[in-house]
């Protein structure tokens, strides 16, 4: 958009300069006077970030706020509704006018409004923006500024000053710690250096940012929730990068994922050159198209956009470096004042050039819908998801869906159709069956669908910030078929009745209850924690006419009884609390394979797990591991100190996971030797990433590189300048799906289904195990989808992925893969479970 900047603009717009005048106690107070500080001169407390918002909408008739959820920690979440009293009267009108339009909801939209979302602080210590959404928030909210009215009249605006509260804590408090009486620029100075694990991070170390599409954490989920209720036409996201770095706003990078629409690249456009006048007014510095694409579907940019909103990602530079002042590499000083002027106009920016184009934000929203529901993207009209012989990886998958809301029902009749298949790649003859899982492609949420379900990602340029590759059947590891043409699949909105969970006799020799899914995990940490011994079997077996294969969980009346006076109701209440299916036999002869007393029954007791936390390990990496015990399947690790670490405190400590990290200079000789002799002695090391490649050169640890793939040398070749970071790609693993070999007798590989699909972000390359055994392997190197540069390919062809040694009476699990990336890929939560309850135990 071309225009003028009107000479109002420090003066009405940015309110920066200028104290706030003394007000009456009972009137809207500017953040300055309430708080008794000038903003950008400290850091705002959470607290007191509540209190500030809670009291503008108190004090001004502009704004409602509503507190939608909490952070693990237990710090409100809040949400500003701001617009004309009018307009805020008939809100809930509004809101329903919007999801008619998107289709979920029934009716036809009455109502015209713009809606625009402003999210701040994500990431904890990009800690400006929440201090700017305090000063943007008044700057709406006053009833004196007419300018900011009149943009009102037709936009609401929605605004969260603060999405991880826990990691802005976190951050804001060491600051103030480590802070003295005048501010020290000096980069050297301990104040610009955060230690472990840093503010970025929500509680479980995860980072929000990437949460979008997959909601594991709690936050997201509630965010989602109230997201869902408006679904806002403009959504920006606050971010600071590094603190040498000028200004960043949209227009975005390349690459731009397909699904993406001209109107959201050229709005984009439109927003960008709103922003640019009042940068150029100012004279500050500013770059767009460089470096944040939109490809990834986790992003507080991209989500949205595929949810029909203009996304938008903002980055000042500063993060948690910057903490109020930092000499930057150029000689200059940048203040947090600074940032926040920057931030707070470029919110404003937005809102404006969102109000004076209302009308055609609006009708292309209603367009992107419309479209999505008559003409969906792509090759494929539904995605049939197999229903799986353990129902709960569907019913997970489902739970999934319903998070992000796409619609979906179960076949109701058996039949025959073609499509591709997840699992061979190639175009099979499907034979469905009552109960399979059907998305449609048209639908409200068409867009997100295909992003989500494609078998493979088109990728028009390989230069990208984030995983290439995603597919929800891939991470939930089910049998699944793209459909070109759905004809003849009739679903219904609800799954077919299931079976009773708790079946067999009433007072049973053993209780059987099969294996495959982190609900399985679950409810086996429930029963180990209720103190109830548990077998597992390693070979199939046949019961009572039924076929049960490896994995399969025995909950055997011996060993249990001595302990248990009430084991029948113990056993029977925690399945149905997990709603876990358990069937009683009277006997433990089986008509096929190992009887239940049989040696090759494995025998399982509720192992102590410890896990290494602190430097040197990864955060997120941490966090993952920490979340999958306290969350998701609720069995307890104890976190021990890295930096106070004691052999001794491994004693009790029958499982120890040392997540991805940098353990070079951790892992003294005498550390290495205490952990090998702690193995030795009968523990079981689960090594992640960076501390497989640690512990793989000590002798102990039979684990070598994998020998040079190449087939000779390369010639060097004279090349441009320009070219050097798409040469470099030769050798990236930004985040690919691979098709993997897993044998699913091991009890690594107990549960899951051959071929194993796993997430690669590295090209960590090993040999297949000679004293050990290799439980999945990487035999076909090129990614069923997404990407991977051909060198990168050529070091992990023929490479371990899992393995396991017997190292003394201990064992050790290789984990070269994370199968617990970002808590979402859920077939590797299963196998990690494996790692913690089955391996060694066989």
């Amino acid at each position: 958009m071309t225009r003028s900047v009107p000479l109002f603009l420090l003066a009405g717009l940015l309110f920066i300069a200028a104290p706030a005048a003394a007000q009456p106690a009972d009137a809207l107070q500017a953040p300055s006077s309430f708080l008794q500080y000038e903003l950008g001169t400290q850091f705002t407390p959470h607290h007191r970030v509540v209190d500030y918002v809670r009291h503008v909408a108190e004090h001004s008739p502009r704004v409602a706020v509503e507190q939608y959820g909490t952070s693990y920690e237990g710090r409100p979440l809040l949400l500003a509704t701001i617009s004309t009293p009018e307009n805020l009267e008939r809100r809930d009108a509004i809101r329903r006018a919007n999801r008619q339009r998107t289709g979920l909801a029934n009716g036809t939209p009455q109502d015209q409004t713009a809606i625009a979302w402003l999210s701040y602080g994500v990431h904890g210590n990009e800690s400006v923006s929440t201090e700017a959404a305090m000063k943007t928030l008044h700057a709406l909210a006053d009833p004196a500024n007419e300018r900011t009215g009149g943009w009102l009249q037709n936009t609401v605006v929605l605004l969260d000053p603060l999405l991880n509260p826990d990691g802005r804590e976190r951050y804001v408090q060491w600051y103030k710690q480590t802070t003295g009486a005048d501010i020290n620029p000096r980069p050297e100075a301990r104040t610009h250096h955060e230690p472990w694990p840093g503010g970025r991070s929500n509680h479980y170390y995860f980072d929000l940012n990437r949460d979008w599409a997959w909601a594991t954490q709690q936050e997201t989920r509630h965010r989602l929730d109230v997201y869902h209720e408006w679904m806002p036409h403009v959504h920006v996201d606050f971010h600071e990068m590094g603190a040498d770095d000028p200004y960043y706003f949209a227009p975005a990078a390349e690459p731009f994922h397909e699904d993406l629409t001209d109107w959201q690249r050229e709005f984009q456009f439109t927003i960008g050159e709103n922003n640019a006048a009042y940068f150029n007014e100012n004279g500050w510095l500013y770059f767009t198209e460089e470096v944040f694409d939109l490809f990834y579907p986790g992003y507080g940019d991209t989500w949205p956009l595929f949810n029909g909103a203009i996304g938008m990602t903002y980055e000042q530079g500063g993060s948690g470096r910057a903490g109020r002042a930092l000499l930057t590499a150029d000689g200059d000083t940048l203040t947090l004042g600074e940032r926040l002027a920057h931030h707070h106009t470029a919110g404003l920016s937005t809102i404006e050039a969102t109000a004076e184009n209302h009308e055609a934000v609006v009708r292309e929203f209603a367009d992107y819908y419309d479209t999505a529901q008559q003409d969906p993207p792509g090759d494929y009209a539904a995605y049939i998801v197999r229903r799986a012989d353990n129902a709960d990886r569907l019913a997970a998958l489902a739970d999934h869906l319903d998070r992000q809301r796409i619609r979906y029902g179960y076949a109701t009749e058996s039949g025959t159709a073609s499509g591709r298949s997840y699992r061979s790649g190639d175009t099979e003859s499907v034979q469905l069956r009552r109960g399979d899982l059907v998305v449609p492609a048209a639908q409200p949420k068409a867009r997100l669908t295909k992003v989500l379900f494609e078998p493979q990602t088109t990728i028009v340029d390989s230069i990208t910030y984030d995983i290439t590759a995603w597919g929800l059947p891939y991470a939930y590891g089910l049998d699944a078929y793209a459909l070109p043409n759905p004809a003849g699949v009739d679903t219904a909105g609800t799954p077919p009745a299931s079976a009773p969970r708790t079946t067999g006799a009433d007072r049973a020799y053993a209780y059987v209850t099969p294996w495959g899914s982190r609900a399985d995990v679950r409810f086996a940490a429930a029963l180990l924690q209720a103190d109830v011994r548990l077998r597992f079997a390693t070979e199939p077996f046949t019961v009572d006419g039924r076929s049960y294969d490896r994995g399969t969980l025995l909950i055997p009346r011996a060993n249990n009884t001595n302990r248990l006076s009430n084991f029948d109701a113990t056993v029977r209440r925690l399945a149905e609390a997990h709603g876990q299916p358990v069937h009683g036999v009277s006997t433990g002869f089986t008509e096929e394979g190992p009887d239940f007393g049989s040696g090759t029954v494995g025998f399982v007791e509720g192992p102590h797990v410890a896990v290494l936390a602190g430097e040197p390990t990864v955060s997120s990496q941490l966090g993952e591991v920490w979340h999958y015990f306290d969350q998701q399947i609720d069995y307890p690790a104890t976190l021990l100190p890295s930096d106070d670490f004691e052999p001794a405190m491994l004693d009790d400590v029958d499982v120890l996971v040392l997540p991805d990290g940098y353990y070079g200079e951790w892992m003294t000789d005498a550390r290495a030797s205490a952990i090998t002799d702690w193995v030795r002695g009968g523990g079981r090391l689960l090594a992640l990433g960076g501390a497989t490649r640690t512990i793989a050169a000590h002798d102990a640890y039979h684990l070598s590189p994998a020998a040079d793939s190449a087939t000779g040398e390369e010639e060097a070749s004279l090349s441009q300048y320009s070219t050097r970071q798409r040469r470099a790609l030769t050798g990236s693993t930004p985040g690919s799906i691979h098709r993997a070999w897993i044998d699913t007798t091991h009890p690594l590989g107990f549960g899951l289904s051959d071929p194993y699909f796993t997430l690669k972000r590295n090209d960590d390359a090993y040999a297949y195990l000679e004293d050990g055994w290799t439980v999945a392997a990487l035999e076909a190197p090129a990614p069923v989808s997404g990407f991977m540069g051909h060198e990168a390919q050529q070091e992990v062809d023929d490479t371990l992925l899992y393995g396991t040694q017997q190292v003394g009476d201990g064992q050790v699990v290789y984990f070269v893969d994370n199968p617990l990336f970002r808590g979402f890929w859920y077939q590797g939560q299963v196998l990690f479970g494996n790692a913690v309850f089955f391996v060694g135990n066989e």
